[in-house]
């Protein structure tokens, strides 16, 4: 087997494992609204049920765009990031990391989708008076993992310096990035 694809699989698979070993705990040791202070007035575990996206976007939409949407979305993205996968070299493991993570941390809140119909969230963080959205293993998962996109995308990003040759001023390419933009020229 291929090590990229057991690495998606581990990785991916470690995600969602995680994740929903956090959710059931606290959905069957917490009450619903729940909250116990970690570290006082910064970090609380909190059982929060989302029916909206990140941070309960869309939470008041109408249950019958809401449901669909936030299952067939999530499986349309899971088809284009498998795809985007395929392209990808086997010895690109910033782009594989952060493409498992984020197939991890979608497959994780889908579950909790298809099952009880919201995002079970219990991570909540505080600063001074400002309070955050809770979120989830899987929520930091899918954020870290577009973050190493990101940063992926920015690294590739290198100038092109151009030099004007003295024989007949005419521009010439004097340097290109040496690496391929894996995303971009997948799609």
């Amino acid at each position: 087997m291929n090590r990229k694809y057991l690495f998606l699989g581990s990785l991916t698979g470690s995600v969602v494992i995680l994740d929903q070993v956090t959710k059931y705990l606290i959905h069957h040791k917490f009450r619903l609204g729940e909250s116990i202070p970690m570290i006082q007035n910064f970090f609380h575990l909190t059982y929060v049920r989302n029916t909206g996206a990140a941070f309960g976007l869309l939470a008041d939409a109408n249950p019958a765009f809401r449901v669909p949407f936030f299952v067939i979305v999530p499986i349309v993205a899971l088809a284009a990031i498998a795809y985007i996968f395929k392209k990808i070299p086997a010895d690109d493991i910033k782009l594989s990391c952060a493409l498992s993570l984020v197939v991890g941390g979608a497959v994780g809140n889908l579950i909790d989708r298809v099952y009880f119909g919201f995002v079970i969230d219990f991570l909540d963080f505080f600063i001074g008076v400002n309070h955050f959205p809770a979120f989830n293993v899987a929520d930091s998962a899918i954020c870290v993992g577009v973050g190493l996109l990101m940063l992926d995308l920015l690294v590739q990003q290198q100038p092109v310096s151009t030099t004007t040759s003295p024989s007949d001023g005419t521009n010439d390419t004097a340097s290109k990035s040496v690496k391929d933009t894996h995303v971009s020229s997948s799609l």
